[in-house]
């Protein structure tokens, strides 16, 4: 499914290909909560690198996410690229050089009309903040850290899966 997405202001536009493109994941983590996660969780979307296009790259920024060890305390830098737009701050997509094929749009900044999930995945549990009521449905999956199932495993187990989604 090809889909299109833009920042608040309409600096940065950009299209993709997906064949991940139902929102059904909802990640409470504190990066995902903290720079996109407006209900308390961001739903990012699973698409081909390849097929990225950019109108405006001139007005991302990105953000590269502080990951501290609960254990030692020890911080990293994650790999990960959170491209978001650098005036009006949308949170735009998430790019891991670990994964070049991926890219991730938050579906918060998709104009392109998104199917309707039959169930969600709520991750990170453990990670949410105290005002954070989950809806969670009858079908809902619920994780304290992350699942098993992949995005694309998601999608395939459901029929969801390939280009004609």
């Amino acid at each position: 499914m090809k889909l299109e997405g833009s920042c608040h202001c309409k600096a940065v536009r950009f299209s993709l290909e997906s064949a991940a493109p139902y929102p059904f994941m909802r990640c409470y983590c504190s990066i995902c909560r903290k720079t996109a996660g407006g209900g308390g969780y961001a739903i990012n979307l699973g698409g081909d690198h390849r097929t990225l296009t950019i109108e405006g790259r001139e007005h991302l920024s990105v953000y590269r996410a502080r990951m501290v060890d609960p254990q030692s305390g020890a911080v990293r830098i994650s790999d990960g690229e959170r491209n978001f737009c650098k005036h009006c701050g949308s949170a735009l997509w998430l790019w891991d050089p670990n994964w070049p094929e991926l890219v991730h749009p938050h579906a918060s900044a998709i104009d392109t009309d998104l199917p309707t999930p039959p169930e969600h995945t709520h991750l990170m549990l453990d990670s949410k903040a105290s005002w954070v009521e989950p809806q969670v449905f009858a079908d809902d999956k619920c994780f304290a850290e992350y699942p098993d199932e992949s995005l694309a495993q998601w999608h395939e187990r459901l029929g969801l899966g390939g280009a004609e989604s």
